[in-house]
C-alpha cells in the first residue's frame, strides 16, 4: 500500500480523501467548502477541458463568457430555479468595506448597500437568457450555440474534494432554437458527446437515460444524464443535458419572428459537466497504491527514471535518457524525465505509481548493456523488458492497450454489479450490497421518496428501449418498464 493510504476495503471515503491529497491533486482551502486544485490535478482537468472543448466546437458550438453576478430579481422570474437553488445561493449585499471605527480590522460599510442584491451564479440560465433577449429578433438569429467555461458557487455544507465543493469549475452550454425538435436534438447530441468522452477518454462506462420528473433540473422539461458506477458500488451522476422547452424564453420574454411571420417563444437547452469528473476518474480506476490514470488524460503518459551509481554511468545514461525524452515528445507522447538526485529510485517508483503514470521506464547501465529497457505498467503492475529497437512501437501500443484495459475492467465491474430485483425484499438486499439495480417503479414521486427514505437509494435514470410490463417493487402498482436505482454521491 502506497505511502500509508487507507485501503479501499477498510474505508473507501478515507482512501479517496487521502489519495486526492497525497497524489497532489487538490487540498482544502482557507475558505470552508472550497478547494485548491494543485498543478497536477489541474493538468488532468485541462486535458479533460481541452478535449471536451474540441468536441463541442466540432458540433458548431462557440465559447463566450457571462457575468459571475446575477441580479436577484432574475432568479425570481423563474419559480422552479428559485426553488431549486435558493438554499445554495451566495448573496452579495454590499460593495465596500471600511476600517472598523470601534476597533481593529474592517467591517462592511453600511452606506455601500446595493440597491439590488446580487447572486453569485449557481448556474447561468437567467443571466444568459436576459442577454439572449437582446440578441434574438427573428429566425435568422437562430440557433445560438454557446458554451462557457466558468466557476459557479453552490453553498455546500458537507464538502468533499472534487465531488461537492462550494465553488467548482465546469462548462455550461446554453443554446437557443426555433423549434422544439431542434432543441431536443441538441440535448441528445450533447448527451452523446458526454457519453463518448467518458467512455473513450476517461475509460469510464456510463449509463445514459432520462431523469424522473422529480429529479430533473429546476426549470427543465426533461433532464438527461450519464451515470457511472464507482468501485464502492455507488453511482455518480457524471453529466447532464437539459431540454428546457420555452421555460426561460417565457420568463425573460425572448421571442422571434418565425418563417411564418409570427412571434414565437424560443426553445432552449442547457448542459454541463464539472470537476466532479475528476472524482469519477479517481474512484473508477485507482487502487490501494494510488492513482491509475487512463493514458489519454494522464499529464505524463511515460516517466523515465535513470538508474546509476557512478559518474561514468551517469553521463551515458543521462545522455540516452534526454534523447529518449526528446524522441517521445516528438511523437506526441507526454513524458517526464525524473532527474531528481535527492531521492532514491525506490521512492521515485512509489511516487510515480501514486500519481498514476501509465508507463514507467527504468534506464540502468546493465539494461543498456543488454540493449533493453525495463517497462512497468501501472494498470496491471507488470514489469518486463523491451528490446531497445522496439521501444517506440511498444510504448505507443501499450498506451492504447492500457486505455482499452481500463475501460474493459470498469465495464466488467459494472456488469458484475448490475442486478434485477423483482420484489421489495430482493431489492433491499441488492441495494445494501451496492451497484445498479433494475426494478419496476410505479412512476410516482411519493413511492420514489419512500424507497429513498427506507434504503437511501434513488432513481438514477430511466434508460431507453427496455419497455417491460411489471409491478412496482414497493407499491405493487402497474409499471411500464424498469428503472435504475442505486445509492449515489
Amino acid at each position: 500500500m502506497a505511502k500509508g493510504l487507507t485501503s479501499r476495503s477498510e474505508s473507501f471515503p478515507e482512501w479517496y480523501n487521502e489519495l486526492v491529497r497525497k497524489a497532489d491533486l487538490a487540498e482544502n482551502s482557507a475558505v470552508r467548502g472550497c478547494m485548491v486544485i494543485k498543478p497536477y490535478g489541474f493538468a488532468i482537468w485541462e486535458l479533460m477541458r481541452d478535449q471536451l472543448d474540441k468536441m463541442f466546437k466540432e458540433t458548431g458550438h462557440v465559447n463566450a463568457y457571462f457575468p459571475l453576478f446575477i441580479p436577484k430579481s432574475y432568479l425570481s422570474k423563474e419559480a422552479q430555479t428559485v426553488e431549486g437553488f435558493a438554499k445554495e445561493c451566495a448573496v452579495v449585499t454590499h460593495h465596500r468595506l471600511m476600517n472598523n471605527p470601534h476597533g481593529e480590522g474592517v467591517v462592511v460599510d453600511p452606506d455601500s448597500k446595493l440597491e439590488e442584491e446580487l447572486i453569485v451564479r449557481p448556474t447561468s440560465e437567467t443571466i444568459i437568457w436576459s442577454t439572449y433577449k437582446n440578441w434574438i429578433q427573428s429566425y435568422r438569429d437562430l440557433p445560438i450555440l454557446i458554451n462557457q467555461w466558468a466557476n459557479v458557487v453552490r453553498w455546500e455544507l458537507r464538502p468533499r474534494l472534487f465531488l461537492r465543493t462550494a465553488e467548482f469549475l465546469w462548462q455550461e452550454g446554453h443554446t437557443a432554437h426555433a423549434t422544439a425538435d431542434e432543441a431536443i436534438d441538441e440535448t441528445l447530441t450533447i448527451l452523446d458527446i458526454y457519453k463518448r468522452f467518458a467512455q473513450d477518454f476517461m475509460a469510464v462506462p456510463v449509463l445514459p437515460g432520462v431523469k424522473p420528473l422529480h429529479e430533473k433540473f429546476p426549470g427543465a422539461v426533461d433532464t438527461y444524464t450519464i451515470e457511472a458506477l464507482m468501485q464502492d458500488g455507488k453511482a455518480l451522476q457524471s453529466g447532464t443535458s437539459h431540454f428546457l422547452g420555452q421555460t426561460f424564453a417565457k420568463a425573460f420574454d425572448v421571442t422571434f419572428l418565425s418563417h411564418e411571420n409570427k412571434q414565437e417563444y424560443v426553445w432552449a437547452s442547457s448542459w454541463g459537466v464539472s470537476t466532479r469528473l475528476m472524482g469519477a476518474l479517481i474512484m473508477t480506476h485507482s487502487d490501494d497504491e494510488g492513482l491509475v490514470l487512463p493514458p489519454l488524460l494522464a499529464p505524463f503518459q511515460v516517466v523515465l527514471i535513470p538508474l546509476y551509481k557512478k559518474d561514468d554511468e551517469k553521463e551515458k545514461i543521462m545522455e540516452f535518457s534526454i534523447q529518449l525524452e526528446k524522441d517521445l515528445r516528438a511523437r506526441g507522447i507526454r513524458v517526464k524525465l525524473d532527474q531528481d538526485e535527492q531521492k532514491r529510485p525506490g521512492w521515485k517508483f512509489a511516487e510515480w505509481e501514486l500519481k498514476g503514470v501509465p508507463i514507467r521506464i527504468a534506464i540502468g547501465s546493465r539494461d543498456m548493456e543488454n540493449n533493453q529497457l525495463e517497462f512497468a505498467r501501472r494498470d496491471t503492475k507488470e514489469k518486463f523488458f523491451v528490446p531497445m529497437e522496439e521501444r517506440f512501437d511498444r510504448i505507443e501500443g501499450l498506451l492504447k492497450e492500457i486505455q482499452d484495459n481500463l475501460f474493459n475492467r470498469a465495464l466488467k465491474f459494472r456488469e458484475e454489479n448490475t442486478f434485477q430485483a423483482n420484489s421489495w425484499e430482493e431489492f433491499q438486499a441488492l441495494i445494501e450490497k451496492g451497484g445498479f439495480v433494475y426494478a419496476h417503479w410505479d412512476g410516482t414521486t411519493e413511492t420514489a421518496d419512500k424507497i429513498k427514505d427506507e434504503t437511501k437509494a434513488t432513481i438514477r435514470c430511466i434508460p431507453e428501449g427496455i419497455a417491460e410490463v411489471g409491478k412496482c417493487i414497493y407499491s405493487g402498482k402497474e409499471s411500464g418498464q424498469r428503472v435504475v436505482f442505486a445509492k449515489a454521491y
